[in-house]
C-alpha cells in the first residue's frame, strides 16, 4: 500500500477528506508546511531584494532552505498578494 504523499489536514481531515472526494477516489490535500523562523527570514530577505525569483534562484534558495521549488515558488506568490492587499 503506496502511500500518494499527500495527508489530510489534521483540522477537518474527515470533513475535507469526503469533500474532495466528490463522489469518487479524489485526491486529498496536501498537509500545511510550517517554515521555520530562519526559513521565513531568509524568504523576507529574499523578497525585499526580489520580488520575482527567475528559476535558477529559486533552485538555489529551495536547495539552500531545504524546501522545494514548489513552495518556493508558492510563498512567492503569496507574498506577492499579501504586499497588494497591503497597499
Amino acid at each position: 500500500d503506496e502511500s500518494s504523499g499527500y495527508e489530510s489536514e489534521s483540522a477537518g481531515g474527515e470533513r475535507a477528506g469526503a469533500a474532495a472526494a466528490g463522489g469518487s477516489r479524489g485526491r486529498q490535500r496536501r498537509a500545511r508546511t510550517a517554515f521555520t523562523s530562519e526559513q521565513v527570514c531568509r524568504l523576507e530577505k529574499t523578497f525585499q531584494r526580489h520580488k520575482y525569483l527567475g528559476a535558477t534562484e529559486r533552485r538555489k534558495l529551495a536547495a539552500s532552505l531545504q524546501l522545494s521549488e514548489i513552495q518556493i515558488k508558492t510563498w512567492f506568490q503569496n507574498r506577492r498578494m499579501k504586499l497588494k492587499r497591503q497597499i
